[in-house]
């Protein structure tokens, strides 16, 4: 009989957040960050762009005019996916026509006045006036809406339709589709345990260290073991917290800190811009219980090889369930060696 092992042979993963499996094939690709890298050329923007919707003093597609801001600056979504109006409707009858009208709306939050700069080169007092922003929107915009949800697209192939870096802010009237197994997960987890899932989770990692890319005092940054993408993470507080607004002034500044060491070796590992979705998972809002919850943060970037080779979600992934041949344990490690400075060197002032 062969003796199993993690790092040879396919096995299946459970995701215990939203209660499903992921299958990794090791065996298919031991050794994926060697061969052929090929770079992208370097993109060279300039600080502010006359043509660009979003750098300060410029006119929007809407018409309106930017006002000539020098820190973070945000705004309603002038193309907003959500709308908060009432309708007068009726709902469609058969059980297998359901649909609902949800109510919300979307802002836009430019990280600062620079076109020039993503999160990783900003400095960490810039990058700490951004989780200010996060964190005062998910207060002020959870007094009306369940749930809010903070969220950037980075890069072209997450179809970030403008290069000047920004992130975006939804919010609705319910909990949509992940937060939601999350929640149950996350409340079953509790009922059962008597603990945190993810404080739990966060303990575990941190004393195995085999996927922890790096720590502060309050924070932890791990590719997760259920990870999907190939050097995905996740970002957790080490005390309980349910929402952004709930962190002190020094758990603001350790987030700045980690935020950019983190992602300066997302940058570092192909020498690009790396791609990603990165999204904010807090309580919901509302008179309900949500002790259960904890707030963490989801990053989700496609490359796989090299800054032109990604992972595609298809086949087999779209009809029965996630694949990936990367482990995490070797994505961590991988992550985990790089260095903190960006390859970029100084940033251009």
């Amino acid at each position: 009989m062969t003796q199993f092992s993690f790092f040879d042979h396919p096995h299946r993963r459970y995701n215990p957040l939203i209660n499903e499996w992921v299958l990794n094939s090791p065996h298919r690709n031991k050794r994926p960050w060697l061969g052929k890298q090929e770079n992208v050329p370097l993109q060279h923007l300039p600080a502010y762009d006359s043509d660009c919707y979003l750098c300060p003093g410029n006119q929007r597609a809407n018409g309106d005019f930017n006002p000539k801001y020098e820190h973070t600056f945000v705004f309603n979504n002038d193309f907003s996916a959500l709308l908060d109006l009432e309708y007068d409707f009726i709902g469609e009858s058969h059980s297998l026509l359901r649909f609902d009208a949800p109510r919300g709306l979307c802002k836009v939050v430019c990280f600062s006045p620079r076109h020039d700069l993503t999160l990783p080169e900003l400095e960490e007092k810039e990058i700490r006036l951004v989780i200010d922003v996060w964190s005062d929107q998910v207060t002020e915009l959870g007094k009306r809406y369940q749930w809010v949800q903070v969220f950037e697209n980075k890069g072209e192939l997450m179809g970030c339709s403008n290069p000047h870096p920004h992130c975006q802010i939804w919010a609705m009237d319910s909990i949509p589709n992940e937060p939601s197994k999350e929640n149950d997960s996350l409340m079953n987890y509790q009922q059962k345990n008597g603990s945190n899932l993810l404080l739990d989770y966060q303990q575990l990692e941190t004393e195995k260290r085999e996927r922890v890319i790096l720590e502060n005092d309050h924070w932890l940054a791990v590719v997760p073991f259920w990870a999907i993408w190939p050097f995905e993470s996740m970002i957790l507080p080490k005390r309980h917290v349910l929402h952004l607004p709930d962190l002190n002034s020094q758990e603001k500044n350790s987030l700045a800190s980690l935020l950019k060491k983190l992602l300066t070796r997302y940058d570092n590992l192909f020498n690009v811009s790396f791609p990603y979705s990165m999204g904010w998972h807090g309580a919901p809002s509302g008179d309900a219980d949500y002790d259960h919850w904890q707030l963490h943060a989801h990053i989700y970037p496609p490359l796989l090889r090299s800054a032109t080779v990604r992972k595609f979600m298809v086949g087999f992934e779209t009809m029965a369930e996630p694949q990936r041949d990367l482990t995490s344990e070797q994505a961590a490690e991988k992550l985990r060696s790089l260095s903190e400075f960006h390859f970029k060197g100084n940033r251009n002032e």
